[in-house]
């Protein structure tokens, strides 16, 4: 099977991926790796092209335009023109891309194409109770029809997508993401740990939950003085391009709290084992995810997690056995969630155990692997 995935996330050195790009690259491998074959193709962060093969998988970066307002054409004709050769080429059996990822695509007749839902506009406006962007609910409609299949990555997002865009009685499945073990791997103890430490790993932004979280850690520090915050993180700018680390480091001024919460530089997606394994909590309080990848990776390495109690929480940490969820719209709510996991600390290799068990059956990269491929070959048989 040779599958193209639509995306300019995929990693590249020296840049710091989101989610959707660490998910994209395990994926990738897996597939090499039972000898499918696969191409990435997206914007480049430079106005140069670039073309990598190894083996089986090939990366595709085009130079991106500088040309605000009529990008979207630019990008869109080299994605219809880059399909057409490499079609040519090694004819394609699978086209996958994001909510948005086919609204100007030509289809070719050929290939069968799915589109994964990471969480699209209409999704994360009502979310974050904004209003739905005309000219991008119009190419997220659009993309909506082109789409042979959809894949969403847990039961929340394929629900709420569905309140808004219609999947149009086409081939719908919920396949969650995959997580390399060989790199988050399981330890039931963590002597390195320091005593009463929380860390955060992600965007330092306000729908990521950082500001509250903040805002919980006095009444946190007033039951545990020896309490600590660590933020890990890139940067996130207001429209007028004030910087949200800056309002968040003046905060922290304000409080009096500089020793006990430090924000750190990003770091690599290589370096997080090591950031979790030096806490005693990890924490994610967003206001919204789709799935999101901290919480799982840091259940996988048997670390006790706090995650959000929104979207697909639920459906990944049972509160009180195998993690814990909290409220993040509610500081007071964040601080009573963090005091009660506190106070359960002789429990943390139970529920880090619990957690490493829940994590790897739901994200396990074989058991994803073949979820996928049946997936794909029911809908190219289709």
């Amino acid at each position: 099977m040779h599958i193209c995935f639509l995306s300019h996330e995929y990693p590249k050195p020296g840049l710091n991926p989101g989610g959707v790009g660490v998910f994209l690259y395990t994926f990738s491998h897996s597939l090499v790796s039972v000898g499918h074959s696969v191409t990435i193709l997206g914007a480049n962060d430079s106005k140069e092209d670039e073309d990598q093969a190894n083996g089986n998988l090939r990366i595709i970066r085009f130079g991106t335009p500088s040309l605000p307002g009529i990008n979207w054409m630019f990008i869109a004709k080299k994605l219809n023109t880059y399909l057409k050769e490499i079609n040519k080429s090694k004819k394609i059996d699978i086209v996958e891309g994001s909510e948005l990822a086919l609204a100007f695509l030509t289809k070719i007749p050929s290939i069968t194409y799915v589109i994964r839902l990471h969480g699209g506009h209409h999704f994360f406006s009502d979310s974050e109770n904004r209003p739905v962007n005309f000219w991008k609910g119009f190419q997220e409609k659009r993309s909506f029809k082109k789409a042979d299949a959809f894949i969403a990555v847990s039961d929340y997002v394929r629900i709420h997508t569905a309140k808004y865009l219609s999947f149009h009685q086409k081939p719908l499945a919920t396949i969650r993401y995959m997580i390399d073990q060989n790199r988050f791997s399981y330890r039931a103890e963590y002597p390195e740990a320091k005593p009463y430490s929380l860390t955060f790993a992600g965007t330092i932004c306000e729908k990521k939950g950082v500001g509250n979280l903040v805002a919980a850690m006095p009444q946190v520090i007033s039951h545990f003085p020896e309490a600590s915050l660590d933020i890990y993180g890139k940067e996130w700018f207001f429209p007028n391009g004030e910087s949200y680390t800056d309002l968040i480091k003046n905060k922290i001024e304000k409080m009096g709290l500089g020793d006990k919460i430090k924000i750190h530089p990003p770091v690599s997606h290589d370096q997080i084992p090591t950031i979790y394994s030096k806490a005693s909590i990890c924490i994610f309080p967003s206001f919204m995810e789709t799935q999101g990848l901290v919480a799982p990776e840091a259940m996988l390495m048997g670390k006790v997690v706090i995650f959000t109690d929104k979207g697909p929480g639920p459906e990944t940490i049972t509160h009180g056995e195998n993690g814990f969820l909290c409220n993040p719209l509610e500081v007071s709510n964040i601080e009573d969630t963090i005091i009660t996991a506190f106070r359960a600390r002789e429990k943390f290799t139970e529920i880090g155990k619990e957690a490493y068990l829940k994590a790897s059956q739901m994200f396990n990269v074989s058991n994803v692997l073949e979820r996928n491929l049946s997936f794909y070959n029911s809908v190219i048989d289709g």
